[in-house]
């Protein structure tokens, strides 16, 4: 049987499973928890908040606060210095570094091998399951991926220890059936020096016969551009011609959508989004051009979404998967395979539907601009940018925004824009994002009658390279890394604002 008829018969057994928690998602979710209960109940954290007794969901929830890493800190230094059995009953020998916070520079998150079988590992395999099962006819698995990682260095601080991307964890690890079809080689793909990366996959891969692609959408962005200066086509296809597949996360796809189109004018190439982070695989697209995800319930993570006006309160109260409603905005909270228990990631969710669930990424709890009572979230940036573009023609590569006071006692916003392609006018583009955003936002809307509290917003366009050579003073080049989109103070502004040219 060829490789890719036997691929294909293997993941029907894993969409059957699929389709069984879409139908019983409540029962699946209750198994998690009593298998995440149960792994724990001998541990140092399980016996600190009596796991072997917990009777249910309920009974955990008022047992166990809610964490942040300043909460658990103490515990993951503790692991790296060898201890084990705090957190999680299995060796923890893996730590994926994120983005820092008051204290630290940057977080360790805790990985276990549970957490790499069957979370992060199962979401790549279930994204592959889903596009075959949306695409019977594909042959995916006859060519190669190529894997967009991050910055891919990993810190080896005990004999049997190590720290770095999460991207660079799952390579360093991954199983055979992988390895073998994944692009460039693994010595490439480990670079440090995300430049000389960037040159050295794109020179590789550009011979290669890729099918699929899996990276964050910016940075994918560059390598293909790079390809393309260096062979002389005009088009990925005429490099890539099976090219079928673009698996992305990270950021929003929106203001991607377009430029992808260009590069990739294949009216056959299929896009799937998935919502994963150093802490677990979350979320998968499961239908053609849908714009939410299916909410994944069997790898080991047990769901809680807290209400966003909890959050500022004494004593907040989540919601289980049975309670939530759709239109709402939640603060996602998360119990895993890893020992993260009832821990506030900081990303925020909406559902979109209840049966079965699915969701989109609203934002971040710290993402946002409130400055003056506007509750600008990213969604809503997201789908404003994109309006712009649309009735513009232009192509945003990068942004940010934050709050702007001025003279006259009014607020505002200021956005720092880098176009792929300029509008033909620039006034155009900024009464089309400020009507779009009072469409959307009934409180930004409510700010700006009148220009009484909110002004119009104020947009620079960045020079092409700005946010690139940003990233880089700070040490943030690779996959993993983000522009932050929106601010609730001027920070990034105004270390932004003297690039200008006046």
């Amino acid at each position: 049987m060829p490789v890719n008829a036997l691929f294909s018969y293997l993941i029907k057994k894993r969409l059957q499973q699929i389709d069984l928690f879409r139908t019983n998602p409540h029962e699946a979710q209750y198994e998690v928890f009593l298998y995440l209960v149960r792994s724990a109940r001998f541990t140092e954290w399980g016996r600190r908040y009596g796991f072997e007794s917990v009777r249910d969901p309920d009974d955990f929830r008022e047992r166990v606060p809610l964490q942040d890493y300043n909460d658990i800190r103490p515990y993951v230094q503790r692991l790296r210095s060898g201890e084990q059995n705090l957190l999680w009953p299995t060796d923890i020998k893996w730590f994926a570094k994120s983005s820092g916070t008051t204290q630290d520079r940057s977080k360790f998150i805790p990985v276990s091998r549970e957490a790499l079988e069957d979370c992060h590992y199962k979401g790549g395999k279930d994204l592959i399951a889903l596009h075959y099962d949306m695409n019977p006819g594909s042959k995916l698995y006859q060519g190669m991926n190529m894997v967009v990682g991050g910055s891919s260095s990993l810190e080896r601080f005990r004999a049997d220890a190590y720290s770095g991307d999460l991207s660079a964890i799952i390579i360093r690890n991954l199983p055979i059936w992988v390895e073998i079809r994944r692009t460039p080689a693994k010595e490439v793909a480990l670079m440090e020096n995300w430049e000389e990366k960037i040159e050295q996959m794109a020179r590789e891969t550009m011979r290669e016969d890729v099918r699929s692609i899996a990276g964050v959408p910016s940075w994918t962005l560059i390598i293909l551009r790079r390809i393309l200066e260096i062979t002389g086509k005009p088009h990925i296809n005429d490099v890539w011609p099976n090219l079928e597949l673009f698996m992305h996360g990270g950021v929003s796809f929106r203001p991607y959508r377009a430029l992808f189109r260009e590069l990739i004018p294949n009216s056959g190439m299929n896009y799937l989004e998935s919502y994963n982070a150093s802490e677990g695989y979350f979320a998968i697209q499961d239908r053609a051009d849908a714009d939410d995800l299916l909410l994944m319930l069997d790898y080991g993570i047990f769901f809680e979404f807290m209400p966003m006006q909890e959050m500022s309160g004494p004593h907040p109260r989540t919601k289980l998967l049975h309670e939530v409603e759709p239109g709402v905005d939640y603060a996602l909270v998360i119990s895993t395979n890893a020992g993260l228990w009832r821990y506030v990631p900081g990303d925020t969710v909406r559902f979109t539907s209840t049966s079965p669930y699915r969701i989109q990424v609203s934002g971040r709890t710290r993402s946002f601009i409130n400055a003056f009572g506007e509750e600008l979230i990213v969604e809503n940036a997201e789908r404003a940018i994109e309006a712009a573009m649309d009735a513009t023609g232009a192509a945003v590569s990068e942004y940010t925004a934050g709050p702007i006071y001025l003279d006259d006692g009014a607020g505002g916003h200021e956005w720092l824009i880098e176009f792929e392609r300029e509008p033909d006018e620039l006034e155009q583009f900024i009464e089309e994002l400020d009507i779009s955003l009072r469409r959307m936002n009934s409180d930004y809307d409510a700010k700006r009658r009148g220009d009484l509290a909110l002004s119009r917003p104020r947009v620079h366009a960045l020079p092409r390279g700005t946010f690139h050579a940003w990233m880089k003073e700070r040490g943030k080049l690779g996959g993993q890394h983000k522009v932050p989109r929106l601010m609730n103070d001027r920070s990034i502004i105004d270390q932004l604002l003297p690039t200008l040219v006046h």
